[in-house]
């Protein structure tokens, strides 16, 4: 056992970063750059420690620290990781180290850019690591706000402009400017804390502990109609983030919009607290609620799965191909949730940190070939992979990985969810979620045929393949991909050690 406060050290040292980037580093890009790849790289160095140090013959939260803040309103910071966080902590610091070199490029006010980015990171392992639900809440707040600024000032306006009867209320309304998305999210996912805030709240008030621990929380006994109320409000304020149809729309504009780190966290992080909020507060505290409510989440999961395949499907734009099958992805996390297996919340968890690592890659592509082609229309690319064999290589593994194929971490996640959904009690559910891996192989084998194969276009002859520290974020993810996906139990031996005592907890009546 150590007494290192290592998640505290995980969480804050990307904070820490950003003050020194805002008060030492300013007007000195390369300062910028290279405090903000020391300070989470110091992050993903502790998170692979806490990994290896998990004792995964212990179940419950580990490296446990308390400090109180409000004694009178049962106000602590208390942070503590469970097989899930510990996950998800990985998975959050991988994708910010990459993310930092794959922004390398960002030159307009980069100082701003990284202590936003850096802030926003502090928000999202917060979240993860929290057992005080008030502190979970400022953590979560922490983590949606700055993507407002990112994306606002940092992001992009797509180059495809409406057509159709109502083009003219398109563009009186901004819809497809960064400035549209950025408004949009921010109003979306702020409703959405309403509810959240509302949950937390009502739990709080009736558990009669005067505690916003989770622990305690966890082991006060709630009437089962207000379980189902509460769990209804969380599955609403957390899916908002997570992307649940129909609520999802603010998540393909964002997406779109936001410069090439922000859709890497955004996509591969962010709605990961959707989900990871309905897992941890939804099912853990109201284990009545979500056994009566599950047929909900599983068939608007269902939904999830085959509209966001379709609307990929539909796409011109290369930015909302990856954000609709964002869409399609995330109901698999949710499927895997609902079916409340082993096999199936293993899968959810697991999609979670396959998916993350993947759109994450996917993410960091569509940049680079968005910064070398200044275009992400589809029909307008063609033959690239002649010029950049190395990020066609890349697109090519996280396009396997997004269909499901053997041997990368995206299979074992859809296999585990596909035996849940089969072993559930609606294994109809196993036929949507079916259609949709079928689907997310047209599209993608479409996608990455139009822009990798084929002739290369005169007017591309210039492209060259990623250079420097580009390759970092291409070769890490990639790699990350295929090892998870070659060896599952790196995952799903210490998730194990979570999932079966939160199952055991929903199933006892």
């Amino acid at each position: 056992m150590t007494t290192i406060p290592l998640l505290s050290l995980i969480t804050w040292t990307p904070f820490v970063g950003a003050l020194l980037i805002m008060f030492t580093a300013r007007h000195r890009p390369l300062a910028v750059r290279l405090i903000a790849a020391a300070t989470t790289g110091i992050s993903t160095v502790l998170s692979l420690w806490i990994y290896v140090a998990y004792d995964r013959e212990g179940a419950g939260f580990q490296f446990y620290e308390k400090l109180p803040l409000v004694p009178a309103l049962g106000i602590s910071y208390e942070l503590g990781a469970d097989g899930i966080s510990l996950v998800l902590v990985l998975l959050t610091s991988i994708i910010i180290f990459s993310g930092v070199f794959a922004s390398w490029t960002v030159a307009v006010r980069s100082q701003e850019f990284y202590a936003l980015l850096l802030t926003l990171v502090t928000g999202v392992f917060g979240v993860f690591v929290a057992l005080d639900l008030f502190v979970f809440f400022l953590f979560y707040e922490l983590a949606v706000l700055p993507m407002y600024l990112l994306i606002g000032i940092w992001g992009s306006t797509g180059e495809i402009r409406p057509r159709g009867i109502f083009a003219w209320a398109y563009r009186e309304t901004g819809v497809g400017t960064k400035e549209y998305a950025a408004m949009k999210l921010t109003l979306y996912l702020l409703f959405g804390s309403a509810f959240i805030l509302v949950g937390i709240f009502a739990l709080y008030v009736v558990s009669g502990t005067s505690s916003f621990s989770f622990l305690d929380l966890e082991a006060a006994t709630f009437d089962r109609g207000l379980q189902r109320w509460v769990f209804l409000a969380f599955y609403i304020g957390f899916g908002i983030l997570a992307g649940i149809w129909p609520l999802h729309t603010w998540s393909p504009d964002g997406h779109a919009s936001a410069p090439t780190a922000v859709s890497m966290l955004h996509a591969g992080v962010l709605m990961k607290l959707g989900a990871y909020g309905v897992v941890r507060l939804g099912m853990g505290l109201l284990p009545d609620g979500a056994r009566d409510l599950v047929w909900l989440v599983g068939t608007i999961a269902c939904i999830n799965i085959v509209y966001g395949a379709l609307s990929a499907m539909a796409q011109t734009d290369l930015k909302y191909v990856i954000a609709y099958s964002s869409v399609s992805h995330m109901g698999i996390v949710m499927l895997g949730a609902a079916t409340l297996t082993e096999a199936g919340l293993n899968g959810s968890v697991f999609q979670m940190f396959a998916h993350g690592i993947m759109t994450g890659l996917f993410f960091a592509l569509v940049g680079l070939v968005y910064e070398k082609a200044h275009s992400r229309e589809i029909g307008k690319m063609g033959g690239f992979g002649r010029a950049m064999p190395g990020i066609a290589t890349a697109f090519t593994v996280a396009g396997l990985s997004s269909l499901g194929l053997p041997a990368t971490a995206g299979f074992v996640a859809e296999l585990l969810t596909f035996l849940g959904s089969w072993r559930s009690a609606h294994p109809w559910w196993l036929l949507p979620a079916v259609a949709g891996t079928f689907l997310t192989a047209v599209y993608v084998l479409r996608v990455a045929k139009q822009i990798f194969w084929g002739p290369l276009s005169p007017h591309f002859h210039h492209l060259e393949d990623a250079r420097g520290p580009e390759w970092v974020a291409l070769v890490v993810l990639v790699a990350v991909l295929v090892v998870f996906g070659m060896v599952p139990a790196l995952a799903i031996v210490p998730i194990d050690t979570a999932t079966v005592g939160l199952l055991a907890r929903i199933l006892t009546p």
